[in-house]
């Protein structure tokens, strides 16, 4: 069974570099403001997902476990 995951991106920490939407245009998109955001809340667990949110600069995007809430990242420390 593939896990579901809940991706958010924190708009207080972003700097809008547009490196997620840019890595992965289908999981993300800027906002109004120019500022990243998933397309979905809820989405299926996907490497790219993980990958782009490893690779932002300030580590604003987090992915939960939809499911138990459980941190994916960042990892819990």
């Amino acid at each position: 069974m593939t896990e579901r995951w809940t991706v958010r991106v924190d708009k207080r920490l972003c700097v809008r570099t547009g490196l997620c939407v840019a890595s992965a245009p289908a999981d993300f998109e800027l906002d109004e403001s120019g500022q990243g955001r998933a397309r979905a809340e809820r989405t299926a667990e996907s490497d790219v997902v993980l990958e782009v949110a490893e690779s932002c600069p300030i580590e604003a995007i987090s992915i939960t476990d939809a499911d138990t809430g459980h941190r994916v990242f960042p990892p819990e420390t």
